[in-house]
């Protein structure tokens, strides 16, 4: 069952789709990319996908359309990364006792990161599809979820990027390179692979 909901982080409230786990055990949040929010296809298709393996979604917009409209917040890792471990917080509140994830996007996957390095932020994995966790920088050896990066073959600056942040993980962590695929991973097949990525990381 969807729901569409307010998300409280800090002073504002932000439109989200949340999905309940079966079993109230793992959510995993969604932290979408420049110029993309909840409505994205990709992503939403990548929830469906989790849906299947009996997890539960978070998708909500980091930012309010004000904020939008300042490209500078777009790119703001910190506020994006704190609005992030507000809308956990939330959560939690809602849903004690399940697990959290975090699947990020391409500045969003930064975010992630950049939240789960937060101390006791207790995120169970973290995702990350076409990112730029380089993004997160000082804060990447400070991230204790397994992580799993996600780029296609033919993304190659985003690839290199991806190689050197996850040199400076010392969390466990895994570099999957999906074959042909550009950085919207909108070749045939592409986004399927990246949907059986995410859903087995998680899971597991």
């Amino acid at each position: 069952m969807e729901h569409e909901v307010e998300v409280q982080a800090g002073d504002v409230w932000l439109p989200g789709t949340l999905v309940d786990p079966k079993g109230g055990e793992a959510v995993v949040v969604f932290a979408h990319g420049s110029g993309s929010g909840r409505h994205s296809p990709r992503n939403r298709y990548v929830a469906g996908e989790l849906h299947t393996a009996g997890l539960g979604t978070l998708l909500f917009d980091l930012l309010t359309p004000a904020e939008e409209d300042d490209r500078r917040n777009v790119f703001d890792i910190g506020l994006l990364g704190e609005r992030l471990g507000q809308a956990t917080a939330w959560l939690r509140e809602r849903s004690p006792s399940a697990r959290i994830g975090y699947f990020g996007a391409s500045t969003g996957a930064a975010a992630a990161l950049w939240a789960a390095a937060e101390p006791g932020s207790d995120i169970a994995a973290v995702v990350s599809r076409g990112g730029r966790p380089d993004l997160a920088g000082e804060r990447l050896p400070y991230v204790m979820a397994p992580t799993l990066l996600i780029v296609g073959g033919h993304d190659k600056q985003v690839l290199e990027l991806n190689g050197e942040a996850q040199r400076l993980l010392r969390c466990e962590s895994r570099l999957e390179i999906v074959p042909g695929a550009t950085h919207l991973f909108a070749e045939p097949g592409a986004l399927e692979q990246v949907a059986a990525l995410a859903r087995d990381w998680f899971t597991r």
